[in-house]
């Protein structure tokens, strides 16, 4: 989204050789472990499988070697000179993200989670165990401004506690992370062990667009498209809202926190009248929902901003926003290194009040994930 002029003079005002001095904690930032360097992070068992049979793609047109950019629908920037796929050379990302936009964090979200489904249990488990320590030596110990997010195999609960045993209390993860297509909708009994574990760790559970579940983006079949998967993303989120507030998920864990990754926000608004307008129809059957859910909604779930909606008439936006009324689970994301990136001076209109804007672009995610304030000391 373009600044009009106005706010480009303010920018101008308050920025300098490309940096904005706003806060900004981006809530998406992608990872991708290479190939060579998830073998040695691997047992000899799964490195030697890996080796010889690599990963398990579904037939998804999101998964072609024709989608745009290669390397995961990254940005023709974003390859780095090293050699590493987009996202697997933290320098790079470091330079290219949190130096030329002066972040003050970026929450690390492996792109390898989007496979989990599709691999036997046992190579999930343990790719997301490479994937963590990797995160932790390469990302987190490397630069104190990027956190991360913890992978678990989701659709085995029983190896997703043995994951996060391990790694409870490590400093630098804030949130578990999930895929928006699991095999079961994520208000699921198969999903709430996690949900408890998480539940006493203080971590919120984000769930980020992809992965299959072995079911297709869509309600209606596969899409013959790239253009209707890509714009499909949140079809998924609104069927895993649905299911986390229907099946009481926030009843069962009152102290559980749920971030949707990647989804957009506009469809919400119509989503939680739908919801509330049903609820009062069929409460009986679920008793255990004692109150609206867009109460609920409002209470338990935060949103990331990118792909954000942009409306042609900017005062649209805060009318959206006025429907939704949840200013304070808004957490900005850029979504880097992708082609669709949101950059952090144009995201958000500079029309939304100043407090409202600092709120999404940093102050949210501080709350949520219990982050200080810059210069607080540890």
């Amino acid at each position: 989204m373009q600044p009009d002029g106005s706010a480009q003079a303010a920018d101008a005002a308050t920025a300098a050789g490309g940096r904005t001095r706003t806060a900004v904690i981006d809530c998406d930032v992608h990872s991708k472990i290479p190939n060579d360097v998830l073998l040695r992070y691997l047992p000899a068992r799964w490195s030697d499988y890996f080796r010889d049979y690599g990963y398990r793609w579904p037939n998804e047109i999101a998964y072609f070697s024709t989608r745009p950019r290669g390397g995961g629908a990254a940005r023709t920037d974003a390859f780095p000179p090293s050699g590493a796929p987009p996202g697997g050379d933290p320098e790079f990302t470091r330079l290219q993200l949190l130096d030329e936009w002066d972040l003050e964090l970026a929450v690390v979200n492996p792109i390898d989670q989007l496979i989990l489904s599709n691999v036997p249990g046992e190579l999930a488990a343990r790719i997301c165990s490479a994937v963590n320590d990797w995160t932790l030596d390469a990302f987190i110990r490397f630069d104190p401004r990027f956190v991360g997010s913890l992978l678990v195999p989701y659709d085995d609960a029983a190896l997703s506690l043995v994951e996060l045993e391990r790694l409870a209390g490590t400093p630098g993860f804030v949130q578990v992370l999930v895929n928006s297509r699991t095999r079961d909708p994520l208000g699921n009994r198969r999903y709430w062990p996690i949900y408890e574990a998480a539940e006493a760790l203080g971590l919120p559970v984000a769930s980020h667009v992809g992965g299959t579940g072995g079911h297709t983006m869509t309600g209606a079949g596969w899409p013959s498209y790239y253009f209707e998967d890509h714009v499909g993303f949140s079809q998924a989120h609104q069927a895993q809202v649905i299911s986390l507030v229907c099946e009481g998920v926030f009843e069962r864990f009152p102290g559980l926190r749920f971030v949707v990754q990647e989804s957009g926000l506009a469809w919400l608004a119509p989503l939680m009248w739908r919801l509330d307008r049903s609820w009062k129809q069929l409460r009986s059957e679920v008793p255990h929902l004692d109150r609206l859910p867009s109460e609920v909604i409002r209470e338990h779930i935060w949103f990331t901003t990118q792909p954000i909606e942009e409306p042609e008439r900017p005062e649209q936006f805060g009318q959206f926003l006025e429907q939704l009324d949840m200013n304070d689970h808004l957490l900005f994301s850029s979504d880097y290194p992708h082609w669709d990136f949101d950059a952090p001076d144009s995201a958000i209109p500079h029309s939304v009040p100043k407090p409202v804007r600092d709120a999404i672009m940093a102050g949210n995610a501080r709350a949520l994930y219990g982050l200080p304030e810059p210069g607080a000391k540890a």
